[in-house]
């Protein structure tokens, strides 16, 4: 069992570094797909933190993907340096930080609105706790969106533009590789790094499902009650599943406005974040494995579906607009899925053990 196991991640694990090298050949547009794929993979991980092991529910999970992408888009862009001449004289040559700064910027500046949001809703709980980060979420994009005045900091529904790409190692991810005479694309070294940060996240999620504060997590999912009884301090352990979640939106935010070259608060709805906790719905609450399943389906099968959108629209005379037609075939396939398996596609093998001794 333990050799299946074996040659199933080294199998796994070839098959994706050698995925965009194979998509590559089909087009970039097929890369770009899966690497954001994997940048909404992290974000899945990281509201898996607060959804599937604390069992808060959250669905503004979103403006912490918005701070994390601001951040580094203020930090990596010459918005600032030409809006406010005292940073221009500062730093005459532009304000370029590299990601090794940025990083750990944006994902603090993440973790303390996560903790900023917790704070006032840990008595809240159900369908009041959904509605005030619901609320939350929507407050972080009227605020980017109207921070233009009276000083421009966001620059406002215009956005930023111009924003770095991501250099790592004295490689300049935005500009093609060659290598042994082959030709990497810019969106496969994108492809590598955001694979190397996902696998980073999932061990984190696991050591962290695996210790003893993912237990008392969990604890708080099933009862905070009893947990609270059991001398779990379930205050300082919300705080905690709602920093760390917010982190993992930072840093993805963070990836999502190095590869776009540009931010802008309609990156951000509500829509987006619904998407998100579809995801971990979908792919199975609080468990790993579901959850990646989850992200990536719901990500790419969008973009997947324009091809079949297209055929569709033709047979029917032109009379169904395509975008609408596949936002239908993503929601009918989302039912059927749902009520086939209510659990989710990949759930966790533990989850509801407690319901079944019943």
């Amino acid at each position: 069992m333990k050799q299946n196991k074996t040659t199933v991640f080294i199998v796994g694990a070839i098959a994706a570094l050698l995925l965009p090298l194979l998509l590559q050949s089909f087009g970039n547009a097929w890369v770009r797909i899966a690497d954001m794929a994997l940048i909404y993979v992290m974000l899945a991980l990281g509201l898996n933190i607060v959804v599937g092991f604390a069992g808060l529910l959250d669905l503004g999970y979103v403006a912490f993907f918005a701070v994390g992408a601001y951040v580094y888009g203020l930090m990596a862009s010459p918005h600032l340096t030409e809006t406010f001449p005292a940073i221009a004289a500062m730093f005459p040559d532009g304000l370029h930080m590299p990601l090794w700064m940025i990083l750990p910027v944006a994902a603090a500046v993440a973790g303390f609105f996560g903790m900023l949001l917790g704070a006032p809703t840990l008595k809240l709980r159900g369908d009041y706790l959904a509605i005030v980060t619901l609320g939350f979420g929507e407050i972080i994009r009227v605020f980017l969106n109207n921070l233009d005045q009276p000083l421009n900091v966001t620059n406002g529904p215009k956005g930023l533009g111009q924003i770095d790409s991501l250099k790592f190692f004295g490689i300049n991810l935005g500009k093609p590789l060659e290598v042994l005479g082959f030709e990497v694309a810019s969106v496969s070294l994108y492809y590598y790094l955001f694979l190397v940060l996902v696998v980073i996240s999932v061990v984190l999620c696991h050591r962290m499902e695996l210790s003893r504060i993912g237990r008392a997590w969990m604890a708080i999912r099933e009862d905070e009650i009893a947990a609270k009884a059991m001398g779990i301090n379930t205050r300082n352990m919300k705080l905690l599943a709602f920093g760390m979640g917010a982190t993992f939106g930072g840093v993805s935010g963070t990836l999502f406005a190095a590869f776009q070259g540009f931010v802008s608060p309609e990156s951000f709805s509500l829509m987006e974040s619904v998407m998100i906790v579809a995801m971990v719905v979908l792919g199975g609450i609080g468990h790993l494995p579901g959850v990646i399943l989850g992200a990536v389906l719901l990500s790419a099968l969008p973009e997947v579906l324009r091809y079949l959108a297209g055929p569709l629209q033709a047979m029917t005379g032109g009379r169904l607009d395509s975008a609408i037609l596949r936002q239908l075939l993503i929601a009918v396939a989302m039912i059927a899925v749902m009520l086939s398996r209510p659990r989710g596609l990949w759930p966790s093998p533990e989850h509801g053990k407690s319901l079944k001794a019943k």
